[in-house]
This record gives C-alpha cells, sequence and structure tokens, in this order.
C-alpha cells in the first residue's frame, strides 16, 4: 500500500468510504463525485498504479467483482445500462494513480454522461506500420 494514496487511505479506513463490497483482494466504493447514482469504483487491496501493471490474478478479481457490481446495478438501481471505465495515466483521465474501474450505471439519455466516439482520426493512419508494432510488442 501506498502511504499518501487516497485509496489506501479508504482501504485502511484512515479517510471513510461508502463501502459497497469487500474481499481479501477487492475493496468497492461509491465514487465521490458520481456521474451518476450508484457510480462505484472497484480496485485492489493491494497498490498498483494503473490496469497496465496489475498482477493478472488480480486484475481478474477486480473485473469479476466490476461485472457482479454492474449486474445489480441494472437489477437493483433500475439503470438502462452500464458503462465498465477503466483509465490508465493522467493523459487518458486517471486522476488517482490506483488501479481502479468505474461501473457507472446509466439513465437513459438524459443522465447526463456523454461518451462521443471520434468517427474517424485526420491524417495517415498507415493500419500495416501499426498493426505489426502492435503484433511486435506482444
Amino acid at each position: 500500500m501506498s502511504k499518501d494514496c487516497v485509496f489506501c487511505k479508504i482501504i485502511r479506513r484512515e479517510i471513510p468510504g461508502s463501502i459497497v463490497y469487500e474481499d481479501n483482494d477487492v475493496l468497492a466504493f461509491l465514487d465521490i463525485s458520481p456521474t451518476a447514482p450508484g457510480h462505484t469504483l472497484v480496485i485492489p487491496k493491494e497498490h498498483h498504479e494503473t490496469f497496465l501493471g496489475t498482477p493478472r490474478r488480480l486484475m481478474h478479481n477486480v473485473l469479476d467483482v466490476a461485472q457482479r457490481i454492474g449486474q445489480v446495478q441494472i437489477k437493483t438501481l433500475k439503470a438502462q445500462g452500464v458503462n465498465i471505465l477503466i483509465n490508465n495515466y493522467p493523459p487518458a483521465g486517471q486522476s488517482v494513480p490506483h488501479f481502479h474501474v468505474h461501473v457507472i450505471p446509466r439513465y437513459g439519455k438524459t443522465d447526463g454522461l456523454k461518451i462521443a466516439m471520434v468517427e474517424h482520426l485526420d491524417g495517415d493512419l498507415n493500419f500495416p506500420v501499426v498493426v505489426e508494432k502492435i503484433k511486435s510488442g506482444l
């Protein structure tokens, strides 16, 4: 655990959190700045900065809990859908450097959350080069 990490402080109960789930590896609590009612953060209790650096076993445990919470949000909160979101590093929107999964219940087009997909990128994407770079790194 990290001494200064806000999520580690919630795990250690040094600061309050509205905890909805806990087991030996995973903690889930309501987001303090929710996008929608029921917006939940699912985190490993072991400190890892991003999804990309989290051991597989732990990452799978976190995602299993995120899936279950999404299912419950639809059943009990009457959400019409759920967004599962993971941000890695500040340029991608990660504000707390502790791997976490946002489970955001959606209540229709009027719930205020807008996730826009870009239709296309300008410029030459050079797919063959990009494909080879990704393949060579796997």
